[in-house]
């Protein structure tokens, strides 16, 4: 406004105005200018500085990471100065041994070359002490050999004649005894036995909404209960059902009642599921010690060592081609107590055998021998007397029968299992089993038709008499038994039987 006005009084006024003019213009700039200039001054420290701060982030940030790195490089070099040590040690150890090595190589070379002079020297001495004899005697090597093998002859044929004596005289007074073997022995030969083992159990929920719970988040819980029973746990789409999979059936227990109290609780978390399995693994093995105490007493048998007790209630958790195992060792036990009283013999070592008999099927920690061997060990080492160690050890004959409670054993062992309805194998596998079978047969060339028959145990093949001859229906047959033997599971054995026939027929008009 204030220029304006001066412009005006420039035209009004003429050279006083333009004068004014001049001034105030000046003036005016001049101000502007001081405040630009302060700006510009303020701007320029406010951009200094921030060049500053981040000069000084930078050199911080830098300074950190050669630090880091610096730290880096003298925690590698600590490590490889430690392996040098540990690698001239080693080196030192293994000088030190080979001098050893080298040491007792040459004590042994020159042991052994004492030895051989001291062999040589006592060959030697031998052959003089012979020279003597020899000279002292007045015969032969040759001739005093011959002379003392026939003293030998006759005193033999005499002693010989004698124990043949003995033993008909002992036969004769244990003939009673070898009637029962022999009684016994016929009996085993209609016995026989087969066994499964379970490996899992099918644990049964009211809905699919309990298996996302049960799992949890990022499949926690079910680790957490898989670590803490040591089972593997099995959830997929399966209706209503959760399988439980372990060799040992005490675990696949301990983890059904844990699965059952988590789900009644509804508190489905690790620390939960650590606790809650503690529990019931204590529950377990109060039953079991509990099982085998009520078993021993409804049996009458009494100084079982409390291992021994605890295993038999183990048995409570095991079966056979659906048998439990426990109500089988009870059943065989006083099938033994029966059979042992009808043949003269101790019915209560016999009940007390048969009892124990499987007792190596319930082991606490895997062993590479045969259910019946590691029974055996474990009745020796808890203090039970031979002939129920030799019993329980021999009942399937990989041990050899030493008394007549092994048989006995063996025998009411087999009735036990072999009885209509104790036992069921899976109708599945049976079936498969006997479709491979015929499978087999029918993949031979020439022929026609197979049947499994006698539930599996034998196997007819029925070739064309066109196709294949005589002789090699012989070789069929051996080919078939070799590859089912290699390639199929089974128990006993299978009969293999080629039929080849010809057939004439013609019809009377």
């Amino acid at each position: 406004m204030e220029i304006i006005l001066a412009i005006a009084g420039l035209i009004v006024g003429g050279g006083v105005g333009f004068g004014l003019f001049r001034y105030v213009l000046t003036k005016k700039y001049r101000g502007v200018l001081a405040e630009a200039s302060k700006e510009a001054d303020v701007l320029k420290e406010k951009k200094m500085l921030e060049v500053k701060e981040k000069f000084l982030n930078k050199k911080a940030e830098l300074e950190k990471e050669v630090q880091q790195r610096n730290q880096k490089i003298l925690q590698v070099e600590n490590k490889l100065k430690q392996r040098e040590i540990g690698l001239n040690q080693r080196q030192e150890d293994l000088g030190r041994r080979k001098s050893e090595l080298d040491a007792y190589q040459g004590r042994l070379n020159s042991q052994a070359q004492a030895l051989n002079l001291r062999e040589e020297e006592l060959d030697r001495m031998q052959m003089r002490e012979r020279e003597k004899l020899e000279e002292l005697s007045g015969l032969s090597a040759e001739e005093a050999k011959k002379r003392l093998i026939d003293s030998l002859k006759d005193e033999a044929k005499s002693d010989a004649q004698s124990y043949i004596n003995e033993i008909m005289d002992d036969a004769k007074m244990t003939a009673n005894k070898e009637a029962k073997r022999i009684v016994i022995q016929t009996i085993q030969r209609v016995a026989t036995e087969t066994a499964i083992e379970n490996s899992v159990t099918v644990f049964h929920i009211d809905n699919d909404e309990v298996k996302g719970r049960i799992i949890g988040r990022e499949g926690r819980n079910i680790r957490a209960l898989e670590a803490a029973t040591g089972v593997e746990i099995v959830v997929d789409d399966t209706p209503e059902a959760i399988v439980i999979s372990a060799f040992d059936p005490v675990r696949r227990e301990i983890c059904r009642l844990a699965l059952h109290q988590l789900i009644a609780d509804g508190r489905i978390h690790p620390a939960r599921i650590e606790e809650v399995v503690s529990k019931v693994k204590k529950q377990v093995e109060e039953e079991v010690i509990e099982t085998g105490k009520r078993t021993a007493i409804d049996l009458g048998i009494h100084g079982l060592h409390p291992e021994l007790i605890r295993i038999v209630g183990k048995m409570k958790y095991r079966s056979s081609y659906g048998q439990n195992l426990l109500q089988h060792a009870r059943e065989t036990a006083n099938l033994c107590s029966v059979m042992a009283a009808e043949l003269g013999l101790n019915p209560k070592k016999a009940k007390r055998a048969g009892l124990l008999h499987d007792i190596g099927k319930v082991p606490d920690e895997e062993s590479e021998l045969p259910h019946a061997l590691y029974g055996a060990k474990l009745a020796e080492k808890y203090k039970e007397k031979p002939e129920i160690c030799n019993a329980i050890g021999a009942h399937h004959d990989e041990m050899e029968m030493t008394t007549l409670l092994a048989p006995i054993v063996q025998v009411c062992d087999a009735i036990s299992g072999a009885r209509p309805g104790a036992r069921r194998e899976i109708v599945e596998a049976y079936i498969k089993r006997l479709n491979d079978l015929e499978n087999i047969a029918m993949s031979y060339p020439g022929v026609t038709k197979t049947y499994a028959i006698q539930a599996g145990r034998e196997l007819r093949v029925i070739v064309g008499a066109d196709k294949i001859d005589d002789k090699q229906t012989e070789s069929l047959s051996t080919e078939i038994a070799k590859r089912i033997q290699d390639e199929m599971t089974y128990p006993g054995q299978v009969k293999i039987t080629v039929i080849r026939e010809t057939r004439a027929v013609s019809y009377a008009k």
